[in-house]
Order: C-alpha cells, then sequence, then structure tokens
C-alpha cells in the first residue's frame, strides 16, 4: 500500500478573513477523503499536536491545525504564544469557530476532499471542539476532557470562558467525548451534567471515563500520560471517525 504523507505549515483563511498559520498532513491519495480539524490545547500549537496531526494524515484522513494564537504571538515559540492568549483572557469563543470554519474550508477545497469534516480537541481545545460543532456544518465531533463546557473556571483562571453546555440543543453532528475519572476541569459531575443535557435534547453521543486517569491523558510527554487509557481512546476516536467520515 502506497503509504507517503505531505506534511507542512500552510496559511489559510480564518476569522474575518484574517490569514493565519496551521500545520497540514494528508496521505498522498486521490481519494476521496474526509477531513480532521485539531484543535490544540492551551500549551498551544506544539510539536505533539502537530504529531496527533499526522497521526491522523496516517489513518488515512487529511488535517489541519490551525494555530489559534497566529495574532497574538506570530511566529512565537508554543508556550510563549500560550503566555500572550492567556494574558489576553484566552481566544474569544466567535473567533475560534470562525478559525475552525476556514479550516474545515480548507479541507474541503481540497482536491481529495469527500465533504465530510470532523472535529477534535484537547483540554481548552475539548471546549471548542464541542462549541464548533454546535455552531457549525461538521460531520463529527471529538471533546478529549474539555473543560469549563459546563462550570465556571475558578476565580483567577488565566482565560474567560462561560459554560457552553446550554448549546447541546445545537449540536449538528455525533458527538464522542472522552474524559478522566479523576480530572477537576472537567469533574465527572460536570461530565454528567452535560450527558445529561444532551440526553435532553436527544442528541447522538458516546461518552467514556477512564479510571485511574485525570486530565490531559493523550499527552504522551507530561506525567498525567496515561498509556492505557490514551490507547484505549484512540481506539474509540478511529472507530467513531471512520464510522462518520468514510466516504
Amino acid at each position: 500500500m502506497y503509504d507517503a504523507l505531505l506534511a507542512e505549515t500552510a496559511t489559510i483563511t480564518g476569522h474575518g478573513g484574517d490569514r493565519i498559520e496551521a500545520y497540514t498532513a494528508r496521505p498522498m491519495t486521490p481519494g476521496p477523503i474526509g477531513g480532521v480539524v485539531v484543535i490544540h490545547h492551551m500549551p498551544g500549537y506544539d510539536a505533539p499536536t502537530k504529531e496527533i496531526t499526522r497521526r491522523f494524515a496516517a489513518e488515512g484522513y487529511a488535517a489541519v491545525c490551525p494555530n489559534l494564537y497566529s495574532r497574538e504571538a506570530p511566529g512565537a515559540v508554543p508556550d510563549d504564544a500560550a503566555a500572550a492568549a492567556r494574558a489576553q483572557g484566552g481566544v474569544p469563543d466567535e473567533r475560534l469557530i470562525g478559525d475552525v470554519a476556514g479550516a474545515a474550508a480548507y479541507l474541503r477545497g481540497l482536491p481529495s476532499a469527500n465533504g465530510r469534516v470532523g472535529v477534535i480537541g484537547y483540554c481548552s481545545g475539548g471546549r471548542q471542539a464541542f462549541l464548533s460543532a454546535c455552531s457549525l456544518d461538521l460531520q463529527a465531533a471529538v471533546d478529549c476532557y474539555g473543560a469549563f463546557v459546563g462550570g465556571r473556571p475558578p476565580e483567577n483562571f488565566p482565560i474567560q470562558v462561560e459554560p457552553i453546555a446550554h448549546l447541546s440543543k445545537n449540536l449538528h453532528c455525533p458527538l464522542l467525548g472522552l474524559f478522566g475519572a479523576e480530572d477537576q476541569y472537567p469533574s465527572p459531575a460536570e461530565t454528567a451534567e452535560l450527558e445529561a443535557e444532551l440526553k435532553s435534547h436527544g442528541k447522538e453521543y458516546e461518552f467514556h471515563t477512564y479510571e485511574g486517569a485525570g486530565h490531559s491523558f493523550f499527552s504522551v510527554d507530561r506525567p498525567s500520560y496515561r498509556p492505557q487509557a490514551a490507547a484505549d481512546g484512540w481506539g474509540r476516536i478511529l472507530d467513531f471517525f471512520g464510522r462518520h467520515l468514510a466516504s
């Protein structure tokens, strides 16, 4: 099987027509293939997130990760860019939706595209993936331990966000949620509240909570990494996207 990949930095059109940086990866096959928008975590547009983007390409998807901090800190290293974004209260929801819409349009414009696009996000990106799925025409969404979908941040938290569980009524696509039983943001109670909201609106979703795992259990470069939970989570993600993004 031909398994060459193309991975590179690109410029895409984001919210308000802004030109923003993005990392793209796709298999060098004619298609048609589905697309995945990868939303990075609060530490930013970093090497581990780019590795995740390449993983989706290796699995047969065109993937793109927009640099959500392109405007605050163009060209900065991830830690500095994240600090600059936090200093301004984080990424505004309206701008995030515009940037994800631009990333989805980029994927649908590829010659190999089948027109079906999913979104996945980690940490703050999990919340943003849920927000995107409630706001845009997407075919699948994955929330990996997204904080503050329900519940407000504690006082003096570096980002300014409001809970968005009430947007469940607008969810446009199936949702997969992957959480840690030892996480605080979101806590199991907050996850249960979101599940109740989704049920009340008859939405299609799958939630899985891993015992012995806390926040960021997918992060291979952190002490929070939990190999068994991450391996099972990857299996569920690929099965989920396989069912909803295939031609």
